[in-house]
């Protein structure tokens, strides 16, 4: 199905990186009508910061519950019972638009370069080969598959989420130079993709049992034993990593009419005081594969976003949401030092800012 008066080279892009048309008209439906609009972004209920207990640190390094998580992860590990999941399908708009996982991060190697390096140093390490699979979009997959094929790496699994199309804030179609302006539509689309692509059925025939998922612009979400352990100490399907904000902004756990998940920015009423909650979601996981079998029923969140200088409206799903239909951990780690596991890149400053601490980093094995 065709929109009209879409230009072939776009609808080649909708067609291949299967666009719902119906679903899309659906949805511009609901902007136009205004049932879609930020203030529908807000939960209703009670809001309330997580309980002290709802929060589970990290075990200190030689204690004898990080030495039992640890254990557990290098067995699971070893076994190949874990897998990675790398999201590398963000547009990078902070960045200047580019593909940022061939971006260099460091001593002139690239983010994917770093991410793909530290597993498979992981990997020889234990003596066992640890799949890994990057979830690409539209606009990064050409220029990632070229980028890794250039690299000294494995070769990873490879699958993409879909495509849509921006509005203006009326519900009509935002054009750029007189076309539809595409977009991906938030990393929500990493559970639908992962059942249609059939790699979840790669993943159960290769007997892996949890999948850890990080993004590309993060290097200190690498996989490390003693977040697999405490996931597996847990017990429970789901472990989001949180951090100690430091004047961070973004999502973070909190409890809505006495139930547990996590909330988005936006999602928190306008009068809460976030910083009553003192982590904050880093968006890295270990998910158990086989809760992921199924459908979830993730909100769409309407962000406003400034394309050539005009305001566009953007429907964005996030599948850390499925902490509100999964039972989760919420482990709180390190944000810097050797065990740092939370070195965002988001804008071409950052990185000057952050290079000492990731060396630092970067220069400790996980298995040390």
């Amino acid at each position: 199905m065709s929109l009209t008066g879409v230009d072939r080279e776009t609808q080649a892009v909708l067609d291949r990186y299967r666009f719902d048309p119906a679903l899309f008209e659906a949805l511009r439906r609901r902007v136009a009508s205004g049932e879609l609009t930020p203030e529908t972004n807000v939960v209703r209920g009670s809001v309330a910061p997580p309980h002290e207990d709802d929060v589970v640190p990290l075990p200190e390094r030689d204690s004898d519950a990080w030495s039992r998580a640890s254990a557990l992860g290098v067995r699971a590990l070893s076994e190949g019972r874990i897998a990675q999941v790398v999201l590398a399908g963000g547009m990078a708009t902070r960045f200047g638009g580019v593909v940022k996982g061939a971006v260099e991060a460091l001593d002139g190697r690239s983010f994917l370069s770093w991410k793909l390096g530290e597993t498979a140093r992981l990997g020889k390490a234990l003596g066992r080969e640890i799949p890994v699979a990057l979830m690409t979009s539209f606009a990064t997959e050409e220029e990632t598959r070229r980028h890794v094929a250039s690299l000294d790496v494995l070769e990873p699994l490879w699958f993409t989420q879909s495509v849509s199309l921006r509005l203006t804030e009326a519900g009509g179609l935002f054009l750029e130079d007189g076309r539809p302006s595409l977009y991906a539509p938030g990393h929500g689309d990493l559970l639908p993709s992962l059942r249609r692509s059939g790699l979840l059925d790669v993943f159960q025939a290769r007997s892996v049992e949890h999948v850890a998922v990080s993004n590309v612009d993060n290097l200190g979400a690498r996989l490390d034993p003693a977040v697999v352990g405490a996931h597996l100490v847990a017990g429970r399907p789901m472990t989001s990593e949180v951090a100690v904000k430091q004047g961070d902004l973004g999502g973070a756990p909190a409890r809505v009419d006495g139930r547990l998940g996590l909330l988005e920015a936006p999602q928190f009423p306008p009068g809460f005081d976030q910083d009553l909650i003192p982590v904050f979601n880093t968006n890295t996981t270990v998910l158990r594969l086989d809760a992921l079998d199924r459908d979830f029923d993730l909100r769409w969140l309407y962000v406003r976003k400034s394309v050539d200088g005009r305001a566009a409206v953007q429907l964005e799903r996030l599948y850390h949401q499925i902490s509100w239909q999964l039972e989760t951990t919420f482990l709180e780690v390190p944000r810097t030092g050797p065990r740092g596991r939370f070195f965002p890149i988001k804008e071409p400053e950052d990185l000057d800012a952050s290079r000492a601490g990731l060396r630092e980093m970067l220069a400790a094995s996980v298995l040390d």
